[in-house]
């Protein structure tokens, strides 16, 4: 029934340039869009897990304990790892090993300063507290 009104299916309505667009723009969605949304999801599961190691690893090389949480340690971690390789690969232009030493250093640096100002608002918040 070619003239019949109300057709419901794929090309209803549109013709055959309307269905290309929609698939082209499908395609394109399912091409370009997505891989770029899982890279930037790796991106940052990556940073986050690489963030745990330089933290943990620059939390192992301070003394004693530190009054600083795993979410603060990721992401002291974190910008420990950023700033380290930026020094290790662009400033001193080492190679991989003391780059990560750099990033460790860094890292325990920052950790060392967040545990302190974390140290010194815990003892003046208990302070007025008696045993």
């Amino acid at each position: 029934m070619p003239g019949r009104r109300g057709a419901v299916g794929f090309g209803a309505g549109r013709g055959y340039v309307g269905d290309m667009v929609v698939l082209i723009v499908v395609l394109l969605v399912l091409v370009v869009v997505l891989p770029l949304a899982g890279w930037a999801l790796w991106l940052f599961l990556s940073a986050a897990l690489v963030g745990a190691i330089i933290g943990g690893l620059a939390r192992l090389v301070l003394p004693g304990r530190q009054e600083i949480g795993v979410f603060s340690t990721v992401v002291i971690g974190w910008i420990g790892s950023f700033i380290g390789s930026l020094l290790g690969h662009h400033v001193f232009h080492v190679g991989t090993i003391l780059t990560v030493a750099c990033e460790v250093a860094v890292a325990a640096i920052l950790v060392a300063i967040a545990s302190s100002n974390a140290g010194n608002s815990i003892a003046r918040r208990n302070s007025s507290v008696r045993w």
